[in-house]
């Protein structure tokens, strides 16, 4: 399978499905980046009612449709988490757990993330905040990292980091963290004591949408957008509850459609302004 697509499509609920639906019918290559069911609102509301044309059923029979859906759309599927979106000249790279891939346009269709940020977390990302150690782990060889969180996932990753010569102070239980530091990391904070390291990777089921690309705007928690879901960065859409009030299918449904349309006109343009021979 490719790792490299006109759009990448972060999401797979309501509002992704949608975008990849209206994306494959304009001939597009499609990669969707999507969590497991579980963790969608969709999947844990005790009953939908009024999405027009459906009997109402629960949030679960009903993502059930869209996942079985999505399955069959023709999208290549990428289960994991989006760790980071890195604009590449006229593509983007995005980073998912272990993998990379390349789109020529992004959409963002990730829902919202209510898990707050541990504080330090934000401020010292980059800088020894870490969601990913694949990605960054070679950077703290011979060093002392600390891993949150008790996932397999997390286990996977602090076996990891030892084994490429790390020394790993490993935090499985769920509590106050915070990261402490002067410019860059030095000391972990849990209960009520304070542990030395020179990095911290944070694994947590999801990353909050508003970590994922630097440049977006931001207004009453909702990514900023423009009538055709543009962001403030060109060649990135968001569509769904990423984009703030109303939480709604609906709304989620008809974002992710108008998204679609926008991100592959984007992508017919960058085609028509490259020279020919």
């Amino acid at each position: 399978m490719s790792d490299s697509f006109d759009i990448v499509i972060i999401g797979g609920g309501a509002a992704g499905l949608s975008a990849a639906l209206t994306c494959l019918n304009r001939g597009k290559t499609v990669a969707v980046v999507l969590n497991p069911q579980e963790t969608e609102s969709l999947y844990k509301a005790e009953q939908v009612s009024n999405y027009p044309g459906l009997p109402a059923m629960s949030g679960k029979e009903l993502s059930d449709l869209f996942r079985r859906q999505l399955e069959e759309s023709g999208a290549e599927l990428k289960k994991g988490r989006a760790l980071s979106v890195l604009p590449m000249g006229d593509s983007f790279g995005v980073a998912v757990e272990d993998r990379f891939l390349t789109g020529r346009a992004v959409i963002l269709a990730a829902g919202i993330t209510r898990e707050k940020l541990y504080p330090g977390e934000a401020e010292f990302l980059g800088r020894g905040v870490s969601y990913c150690a694949t990605c960054d782990g070679m950077l703290y060889r011979g060093k002392t990292v600390a891993v949150v969180g008790g996932s397999e996932e997390a286990k996977r990753d602090a076996d990891f980091l030892e084994s490429i010569g790390c020394r790993v102070l490993r935090f499985e239980k769920n509590g106050a963290y915070a990261v402490k530091g002067e410019g860059k990391v030095s000391a972990l904070l849990f209960g009520g004591q304070e542990y030395p390291v020179d990095g911290v990777f944070i694994l947590k089921d999801t990353v909050s949408v508003t970590r994922l690309v630097p440049g977006l705007e931001y207004e009453s928690g909702g990514i900023v957008t423009d009538r055709h879901m543009a962001t403030a960065v060109p060649g990135v859409f968001a569509a769904g509850d990423c984009t703030g009030k109303p939480y709604q299918l609906a709304k989620a449904v008809g974002e992710g459609n108008v998204a679609a349309l926008s991100a592959c006109e984007y992508v017919d343009s960058l085609s028509s302004a490259k020279p020919t021979n």
